[in-house]
Parts: C-alpha cells; structure tokens; sequence
C-alpha cells in the first residue's frame, strides 16, 4: 500500500462520495451548519502543543475529511478558516478571489519587516501594492523570456552538481554512493537558485563551503523551523515574552537579509566599473531596470532566498526516492531524457519542452508530497464551498495533502504514475502544489526549471536505487518533508 492509501478506508470513501453526489446536500446551507473540528481555539491550541500536532498537521486535515466530509471549519488559536479538498471548491474559490488575491499571510514575517523597517514583497503584501511588484517581477521570473535567461545558470549548477557525484565515486575507489542526499540537495538548491538570483556562485558544491555560506545555510533552516510554532500564536506575544523562538527566528532573518545586502552591493560594484554588460542573474535586471524601488527589490528578491531552497530540494529527495522504488518508470524518463537531446544544438527550453514524463514525474511527486499543505484564499464575496454558504472575507483553505490521497480524486492515489497527468484525463485544479490564477507562487518557473534540470543530469549519469521500498514517513514543518530521509544508492551508467 503507498503513500496514505491505508488511511482513506471505506468510512473515508463513503464520506467523499456522499459529498460529491451532485443531490446531497439539495439546498444552500448555512455557514453556521459547516461542521466544526473542535470548539475552543485555544484549547485546541493546547491540544496542538501538548501532542506535537504541528508535525502532523497534514495527517490530522486528512482524518477530519474523513470523520466530518469534504468541508470543515477549524480553529486553533489565531488560525480560523473553512477547509476544502474537492478540485471544484478550489474553482470556486478562484472565481470568487477578485482582482486582488489575497492569501493567508505569515505574521512572524510581517512582524519582522516591522520591526527592522524593512519593506514586505509579493509573498507578504496584498492589494494595489502586490499587484504593482508582481507585474513587473512577471517579467524576469516567470514569463518565458525571463526563463531563458536564467537557465544556463541553473543548468551549470546541475552539471557540477553531477560532476562532484562522480568525483566523490573515484574518490570512495568504488563504483557506487550510498548516502542520505538531503543536506546535499539543500545545498545545490542554495547554490542554483542563488546564481539564478544573484548571478554569483556561493560555492555550496565544494568539499568545504566557506564559513559564510554556512552561515547562510543555518540562517534558512533556522527561519523555517522557527515560522511553524509562530503561525499559531501573535509575534506581539512571543516578542513580549523574549521568547528564545522569537529571538532565533529575527536573528535568521537579519542575516538572510545581510546576504541580499551583500550581493546588492556587489552588483553595484560591477556596474561602477563599467564592466561589459551580460545576464547577471535576475537582481541585476530589476535593478538596472529601475522600475522597482530598491528596497523592493531587496525585499522580494530576499523571499525568494528564502523560499526556493527546502521547497525544491525536499521534492527532489522524493521523486529520487519514488524513481528508486519504481525503476520502470526511472528507465521511461532516462529513454526520454536521451530522445530529447538526440538532436543536439537545441536551447534549454526546447530539451525541457520535450520532457513531459519528466514533468508529470515532478507533478505526481507534488500530489504525493506537496510542499504546501494547503492553498489559501480570502474570498472577496459571498461563495457557495459544497453548498454552504462561506462569508467573503473569510480564510479558505483546499488541502492538498488531502486531495492528493483522496480515491474521490485520483483513482489509485496510493500508486506512483506520472503518466496520469499525460492522458486526455480532466485535470482542472488538480495539481495545485504552485498555487492558482494570479497568486500562484512567483517562483514556479525557476523552481521547475531547477528540479528539471537536476533530474536531467542525475538520471544521464547515474542509476538510482534504494535498498527500501517502505512508504516514507512524512512531518510538517512549515513544509511537508520526510520524517527520515532515505538512503539511496548512486551507480554510474555506461
């Protein structure tokens, strides 16, 4: 049995079924008659601390789907929203999210920006303000002429990252790897969306990274283990307090926010000499741009920092691993990897147009394991969430750990098969891990093209295999991740 496929027994299929019957319920119902998980926000809070149910968030959303239907309203301490799993809610709700999408913010982030002076990006603002940064950030990040131009960065980074496999191989004198590859994907994520960003190499693939990108590292992992246990309760608190969590997770910030300082200062330094101009990296084009004030480019271009590095390097951890246990499937996407470059001379984006396996690996990964565990929208009026009446303005969330584990939604979603996103199948508001319509995640494209391009050059060297083929074991900590990294075995190919 793979991925959750023991927890949607019959009782759970039943609930689902009866939800998605197209008479049940026949009328409109009230918001009031959504049914509750829990009454008392703090003492489900308490609740919460007492059984570490932060780390199991994803499994506890997916148990009340099944004890109480399809919708459900849910309050634990500040955290007050309606939860939804069916593909046609979250259509529902980007129709309802008007001009302005707003998504549930991150206060301890907020909260810092504050506190240091700092301005907010477009993972953090909302309104005219989110609107004006993120049409001209379109530009350089997602549009495909911005692709373009950032790829051979991220595709230079994946060759080296190849090239120091094979490396530490001649080293071992044997003709195999064993290894937990987690801190080695953390770094390569660090290292190519850095360049992407930056236009600079950090140095992160070498034996021994210098102190400072240490440095860095530590700051991003202390940032996102510190942001759970603070969505649930105010920062005002926790500030007032001097609590140690509050103080780690300002200190992790101040010198995320130093690194973008440094590389601001750096590029500035490039254009005073008057060096020949070339692609830097995506910083160097806003900035000469000068369409965006400088300290919005800082404060976007430091979220980016801050969330490309574990949400890419956790989902390529496991699609290696479920390409481990599903060696017919890793041969499919070598075969096609090697049709792709048969013709040679092509651009990037024309050998990663001609790879949809590849991609529909990378999407049956994120129904399995998505990063997010939900996508949140604040509904701008009144919408009907499986006939009850849901106010505007209140915070909706569709689970995607949920859905993506739901028989009602994926036949056999147990099973690990690309080729389900390939197939003349409907898949509208089914593959949600990047979010929907214009708030979905600014960082798309660079994160594909990163976890593509890391595939790639793996899989044209090296055989992957993995000595268990057990189901993981998955925790949440901000983001969805494993409770104990595999171990997988690298073989050079012929």
């Amino acid at each position: 049995m793979g991925p959750g496929g023991l927890l949607w027994g019959r009782g759970g299929q039943r609930a689902l079924s009866q939800g998605v019957a197209a008479g049940a319920p026949r009328s409109v119902q009230p918001y009031e008659a959504i049914p509750r998980s829990g009454r008392s926000r703090w003492l489900n809070l308490y609740r919460f601390w007492r059984s570490n149910g932060f780390q199991h968030f994803h499994r506890l959303m997916e148990s009340n789907f099944q004890r109480l239907g399809p919708i459900y309203r849910e309050t634990v301490g500040t955290y007050d929203c309606v939860n939804v799993l069916l593909p046609q809610d979250a259509a529902q709700l980007f129709q309802a999210e008007g001009v302005f999408p707003r998504r549930m913010g991150i206060e301890a982030w907020s909260a810092h920006r504050r506190l240091r002076n700092h301005k907010c990006g477009v993972f953090l603002l909302n309104g005219e303000e989110w609107r004006a940064d993120r049409v001209l950030l379109n530009k350089e990040v997602i549009s495909p002429e911005g692709t373009r131009k950032f790829l051979p960065f991220l595709d230079t980074v994946a060759r080296d990252f190849a090239a120091a496999m094979h490396r530490r191989m001649e080293r071992t004198g044997r003709r195999l790897l064993t290894l937990d590859l987690h801190r080695d994907l953390f770094r390569f994520t660090l290292e190519a969306s850095s360049y992407a960003l930056y236009g600079e190499r950090l140095g992160l693939l070498e034996e021994a990274p210098d102190a400072e990108a240490q440095r860095f590292i530590g700051a991003v992992e202390t940032m996102l283990r510190t942001t759970l246990p603070l969505l649930f309760v105010p920062p005002g608190l926790v500030r007032c307090l001097n609590h140690r969590l509050w103080r780690e997770h300002v200190a992790a910030w101040d010198t995320i926010f130093q690194h973008a300082d440094k590389c601001i200062q750096s590029i500035y330094q490039e254009f005073c000499l008057g060096r020949p101009r070339s692609y830097s990296g995506i910083m160097a084009e806003l900035l000469l741009q000068a369409e965006l004030p400088l300290d919005s480019v800082r404060a976007n271009i430091t979220e980016f920092t801050a969330g490309g590095v574990d949400t890419t390097a956790i989902p390529l951890l496991f699609t290696l691993f479920e390409l481990a246990r599903n060696p017919p499937v890793q041969a499919a996407l070598r075969a096609e990897i090697r049709a792709a470059e048969a013709g040679g001379g092509q651009e990037l984006q024309a050998v990663l147009g001609a790879l949809p396996l590849l991609r529909a690996a990378l999407k049956e990964t994120l129904r399995l394991y998505p990063v997010g565990i939900t996508v949140q929208r604040y509904p701008t009026r009144d919408v009907v969430l499986h006939n009850y009446r849901v106010p505007a303005g209140t915070l909706c969330q569709v689970s995607l750990y949920a859905m993506g584990r739901s028989p009602a939604v994926f036949p056999h979603p147990e099973r690990y098969e690309p080729a389900r996103w390939l197939g003349g199948e409907r898949a509208a508001f089914k593959a949600l891990a990047f979010g929907f319509g214009a708030r979905q995640c600014i960082g798309r494209r660079l994160a594909e093209a990163e976890m593509m391009l890391f595939l790639l050059h793996v899989l044209r060297n090296f055989s992957v295999e993995t000595a268990s083929t057990e189901d993981l074991g998955t925790v949440f900590g901000f983001i969805l991740m494993p409770e104990k990294p595999p171990l997988l075995t690298f073989r050079p190919l012929e």
